[in-house]
């Protein structure tokens, strides 16, 4: 059975976006989307096709592949076939001057094909905009990141304790891990919006192996399979007793996402320095959960919780070595990494519905990365887990 977007939440957000584009472009003529996450968002369905926002006329969802299928899965009034961008040109009309794509993620050639028939003399970004109306999430849409995030709380706290075994290797328990989370209702997929990233299911390490660089802006590493996937985990690395396990995985529920890192100590209780690095982690993961409240500002979040930790806490905080990751927590929702960030530089007041995954962690010498990361939704309480509270270094016999 399809589950279809309703109309009324894709008017809100056709709506929502509009307006931002009024305040934050007032010139603005035609907003051109190419990408299907963001497609998806306006239209409810995900084809090979554009979806066209007009300023002055409704939208229009042109799919070359498939018809069928987007009119089975989408309330949005406006989808017409299309065979090239002749056709959209042709439907449109007079041909804008001012143009507002997806810069971040629209080839050069994909690009030049589709200016042969839009030849606007001002290509603009429209990445931020349609980035700030989706960091607001709406009640539907939360409660299918709800949905994940108790799916992921009972997969890490509940059942991979129950699939450590001594002798297995990383990618033994990522492969075991999988169906299970497959199993309990997770999409499958994780998307990120980061140029050139994939993940297909996270970080599964054991020991010093999530201290292992890698080129994803993030504080956790790992050896991956190989070089050619540097991510899930390694075939050769076993599990031995007294070794720290990090699992970082994204989970995700209709599109929907959720973050959320835990950390165990095989056959052994957890050691007395990582310990005690581990709960200052999990009172700073609290400290910004506290702060998480419409009108907080991300930058100043960020500057806050830093400027309170010694210099000593701050060598290999958020990463190992120089390999450091200059956040606390990013946005999250149909993509991993979302907008905005708690970090320098993101300085627009925070908003009730946002959600973000909040993830301080610090690389130990010889022992792995620990830490905690979990996702919370922005109240006026502050952030409300959604993830789980088990505070993570948790000992499987």
């Amino acid at each position: 059975m399809v589950q279809r977007v309703p109309l009324s939440e894709l008017t809100s957000r056709m709506s929502r976006f509009r307006q931002r584009m009024d305040r934050a472009a007032p010139e603005w003529e035609v907003t051109v989307l190419f990408g299907r996450i963001n497609q998806y968002y306006f239209s409810g369905t995900m084809q090979d096709g554009v979806l066209l926002i007009p300023r002055d006329r409704e939208s229009v969802y042109f799919v070359r592949r498939d018809m069928e299928r987007a009119r089975d899965e989408s309330l949005l009034p406006g989808i017409e076939p299309m065979s090239s961008f002749r056709d959209v040109a042709e439907r449109l009309g007079c041909p804008p001057q001012k143009i507002h794509i997806e810069t971040e993620i629209v080839p050069l050639a994909h690009l030049q094909r589709f200016r042969k028939y839009f030849p606007a003399s001002e290509i603009m970004p429209a990445d931020p905009h349609v980035a700030a109306v989706r960091a607001v999430k709406s009640s539907y849409e939360l409660a299918r990141i709800e949905q994940a995030g108790q799916i992921h709380r009972h997969v890490l706290e509940n059942l991979v304790p129950e699939l450590l075994r001594e002798g297995m290797s990383e990618a033994d328990l990522a492969s075991k891990v999988y169906p299970v989370l497959v199993a309990e209702g997770h999409q499958g997929v994780a998307r990120f919006s980061m140029f050139q990233s994939d993940m297909g299911m996270g970080l599964f390490c054991f020991g010093e192996s999530s201290l292992y660089p890698t080129s994803f802006d993030g504080p956790g590493g790992g050896y991956g399979m190989y070089p050619a996937v540097p991510t899930i985990g390694s075939h050769r690395r076993k599990l031995t007793k007294g070794d720290l396990v990090f699992v970082d995985f994204a989970c995700g529920v209709e599109g929907y996402h959720t973050d959320k890192t835990m950390t165990y100590v095989f056959g052994a209780a957890p050691g007395a320095d990582m310990k005690a690095v581990h709960e200052q982690c999990v009172a700073i993961q609290n400290r910004v959960a506290e702060m998480l409240v419409p009108g907080a500002v991300p930058a100043q979040v960020y500057q806050t919780v830093m400027d309170r930790l010694s210099p000593e806490f701050l060598q290999n905080f958020m990463g190992f070595g120089s390999r450091q990751s200059r956040f606390l927590g990013h946005g999250i929702g149909l993509q991993v990494d979302e907008q905005p960030v708690i970090a320098k530089g993101f300085d627009e007041p925070l908003q009730e519905g946002m959600v973000f995954a909040v993830e301080p962690k610090k690389g130990i010498a010889g022992v792995g990365m620990v830490g905690t990361e979990n996702t919370f939704v922005v109240t006026a309480e502050g952030g409300r887990c959604l993830t789980g509270d088990h505070p993570g270094l948790m000992t499987v016999c």
